[in-house]
């Protein structure tokens, strides 16, 4: 393979890979930035499908963010492939306090400032028992309602930071194309001798 390292990664090398990247975050967010801009469609198709995934990472839906993205960002006319890109916000680093956020704001707004914690919930053995409505209403119910709130804050934020990034970069594109066509039509045909 023409991009292949010499020498395989070890196992421990490939998990750490996982959570730090090799070179920064700063290089890895640049890398998926310029990916997003370079997609072949409008900017507000690329910045819905962005917003898309944003907004669906705040849910606590873990394994439907996918398909949710793509779902939400085909109602809104978005980019499939942006909306995978946008699920990137929901990584191991950021979803633990994006998920304590969606739980304590969803239990101020069902609850108000009381809480309602009735009794302890014991997640491994609802999970164990396939129990899904003895989760639902302690844990899910305020992740949900809370995750649409700051999903949506989150997501349209992402959608006007994505759809003023997309115009300039779309616009400077096109004036270096429209540069690079008036040389070659300045130059004109080479003189025969």
């Amino acid at each position: 393979m023409l991009f292949r390292r010499r020498e395989p990664a070890s196992f421990s090398e490939r998990m750490r890979l996982l959570v730090w990247p090799r070179r920064s975050f700063a290089r890895s967010f640049r890398y998926y930035a310029r990916r997003v801009l370079r997609l072949g469609a409008t900017p507000h198709a690329i910045a819905a499908g962005i917003a898309a995934g944003v907004f669906v990472s705040f849910t606590p839906f873990l394994g439907f963010h996918f398909v949710l993205a793509g779902v939400i960002a085909w109602l809104l006319g978005g980019n499939l492939i942006a909306s995978a890109l946008g699920t990137a916000i929901g990584n191991p680093l950021l979803l633990p306090a994006i998920w304590a956020s969606t739980f304590e704001l969803g239990r101020l707004i069902l609850y108000g400032r009381g809480g309602h914690l009735s009794a302890p919930l014991h997640l491994g053995h609802a999970l164990a028992q396939h129990d899904f409505a003895s989760i639902w209403k302690p844990l899910l119910l305020p992740m949900t309602v809370g995750s649409l709130v700051e999903g949506t804050a989150v997501a349209f934020g992402f959608y006007l930071v994505t759809l003023w990034g997309a115009r300039g970069f779309q616009q400077r594109r096109r004036d270096r194309l429209a540069e690079r066509a008036r040389g070659r039509a300045g130059a004109g045909p080479a003189p025969a001798v």
